[in-house]
């Protein structure tokens, strides 16, 4: 297929990730997927049918433009030169990724506790978390930054460069528009409850196997780093499914079996409290260091996955 990645292309783009990150200065597609969303949602939200049906051509609607634009941009750039293809390929993939930027504001986090610069964790917490953090302190911080970078693994490394990995730039870039309709309408509150309800599915079909594939990930990388992979396993298949997402549960179990923690649980979302099980309910509070602990397994993780994934990229290759 003209749009599996070549050999070189999945390791060269978290390379790119590692030495970039996310710096606000370079024209981002996310950024842009955001902005057409916002643009757009107005004017679907007009549509005579029932809200679930308009929501449902919305996102229809930016799946399909996001695939036919790479496509096209991949297209035009084959007919310059197949390097420049490549090359155009391996920016798109990414800004697909997000291993560099998560680890950066993880351990900014990180920082501010051990500085003892609450307020100003918090606030950095405020920024990559949807629910009520004005009451959090040491403890609160600590859990919050664990569940997100264990979540985040799957949304910004390993989905990526699963989809990457079996339909190139084009794929992965559909996914990442997916990811971001979910984040920005895929609530379940009286505004997107039933706008926003394609778009969450959707997010949780294409997040089912990447969810469920990060757990050996995360195990064996915890088995490399604290020889605690057994624990990590253990706790992922027993209480993965204790969550109110179909598949956020997995990675978090596996990282509160890793670190010997207790995450999720009761929070407030818009004042509301929103009860959830707690996982990793025999082990003890989340403290700063477990941060750091974190994003050391998330590091791992993803360099084990890109492994796996640019393996199974090259196999692919070489049989289509």
């Amino acid at each position: 297929m003209e749009f599996l990645p070549s050999w070189y292309i999945l390791p060269a783009a978290f390379v790119l990730d590692l030495i970039l990150g996310d710096p606000q200065s370079l024209p981002h597609p996310v950024r842009w997927m955001g902005k057409a969303i916002e643009t757009c949602e107005p004017v679907f939200r007009k549509s005579p049918c029932r809200l679930v049906i308009s929501g449902a051509l919305f996102t229809a609607f930016h799946v399909l433009m996001t695939g036919g634009l790479t496509l096209f941009l991949l297209h035009a750039s084959q007919w310059i030169h197949p390097i420049v293809k490549n090359g155009i390929e391996i920016i798109l993939i990414y800004f697909c990724i997000s291993a560099s930027s998560l680890e950066d504001a993880a351990l900014e986090i990180h920082r501010y506790l051990l500085e003892n610069r609450v307020k100003e964790a918090r606030n950095k917490v405020a920024l990559i978390v949807g629910r009520d953090v004005d009451d959090y302190e040491e403890e609160g911080i600590s859990r919050a930054v664990v569940e997100t970078v264990a979540e985040n693994l799957v949304d910004g490394v390993i989905a990526p460069l699963f989809f990457a990995a079996i339909g190139g730039a084009p794929l992965a870039m559909v996914y990442k528009m997916v990811n971001t309709l979910d984040s920005m309408i895929g609530y379940k509150n009286e505004k997107y409850m039933f706008f926003g309800k394609a778009s969450a599915r959707l997010d949780d079909i294409l997040n089912f196997i990447p969810a469920r594939v990060s757990v050996p990930i995360i195990s064996l990388a915890t088995q490399i780093l604290s020889g605690k992979g057994r624990r990590s396993l253990k706790t992922a298949f027993t209480e993965g499914a204790n969550h109110s997402s179909p598949n956020a549960g997995f990675p978090e179990a596996a990282f509160a079996g890793a670190l010997a923690v207790k995450l999720n649980g009761p929070n407030y979302y818009n004042g509301q409290l929103v009860h959830k099980p707690y996982i990793g309910v025999r082990f003890g509070k989340t403290v700063p260091e477990d941060i750091k602990k974190a994003c050391q397994i998330m590091m791992l993780s993803s360099l084990l996955w890109l492994l796996i994934a640019w393996a199974t990229s090259v196999v692919i290759g070489v049989v289509v």
